[in-house]
């Protein structure tokens, strides 16, 4: 059987992989970026509690949300509207290629598939290159 996804495995895929950096992006929200320097691309970034995002049960801002990074719009919908994953977005991200997930609610879906999805968000904001050495590797 397979294990939960914990939030403690958010960062150990993260820096799993190649030239990954756990930095900061919308001023100090820590963000893993690919690649390494001031070119690096956020890819998984923890939001702020903010007015876009209001937790329907409460009334209040999320206080635990990831926002992490799809290939695109065909990838976003399959995550979204797949009633097994915790995935979901709010018109604040409507056209732009990223879902958000409560770090509460990782444990809904295997470790397996939180790093399939991260994976997947890397290679959309890696360098070709370096997607290319990674999967060639695997």
């Amino acid at each position: 059987m397979e294990r939960k996804a914990t939030p403690g495995d958010i960062d150990a895929i993260c820096r799993g992989l190649p030239e990954v950096v756990l930095g900061t992006s919308w001023g100090d929200r820590p963000t893993y970026r690919v690649p390494h320097g001031p070119k690096g691309r956020g890819f998984v970034l923890y939001r702020a509690p903010h007015k876009t995002a209001i937790n329907p049960e409460s009334g209040e801002p999320y206080q635990d949300l990831l926002v992490i990074v799809v290939p695109d719009d065909a990838a976003k919908s399959a995550l979204v509207e797949d009633p097994s994953l915790p995935f979901f977005t709010v018109p604040h991200f409507n056209g732009y290629n990223a879902v958000l997930v409560q770090e509460s609610r990782l444990g809904e879906m295997s470790r397996e598939e939180l790093a399939e999805i991260l994976v997947e968000a890397w290679a959309a904001r890696a360098p070709k290159r370096l997607v290319k050495e990674f999967f060639a590797g695997r």
